[in-house]
């Protein structure tokens, strides 16, 4: 499983990458269609609301998080779960901490993410 961790938080950090949050064809590449996203702020998004969002928002190419505290779970053969902690660093203090589950599938010989939810959390320890 250590190696599915390490192949998987790529992938999810592939996504973290302001390279690849400009660019609708990475986008489309690493999220399968009938992605949904249940957002940090409460907001319920579908794979082409993400992109355009992605794409279009220079703020959010220019504010990239980090991470940490990844898990990684079997939900099928074909089916994980990772979980983590992301946060901004202001000042060389940790801020706006969320923590994020995203659900990937094995489909048509790669992983794709299929489901994303970022939930508010206070500063962790």
């Amino acid at each position: 499983m250590k190696q599915d961790l390490e192949l998987i938080r790529g992938l999810e950090e592939e996504l973290f990458k302001p390279s690849v949050r400009a660019s609708p064809e990475a986008l489309d590449r690493l999220l399968a269609d009938g992605f949904v996203e249940f957002g940090r702020s409460g907001g319920v998004y579908e794979k082409a609301a993400v992109i355009r969002s992605l794409v279009g928002d220079s703020s959010e190419q220019r504010d990239v998080p980090a991470a940490r505290d990844f898990v990684l779970r079997s939900l099928a053969d074909d089916v994980v779960l990772l979980t983590y902690l992301s946060f901004r660093v202001a000042n060389g203090r940790e801020e706006r901490h969320t923590l994020r589950s995203s659900i990937w599938r094995f489909i048509d010989g790669r992983w794709q993410m299929v489901f994303h939810q970022g939930t508010p959390a206070g500063p962790q320890t």
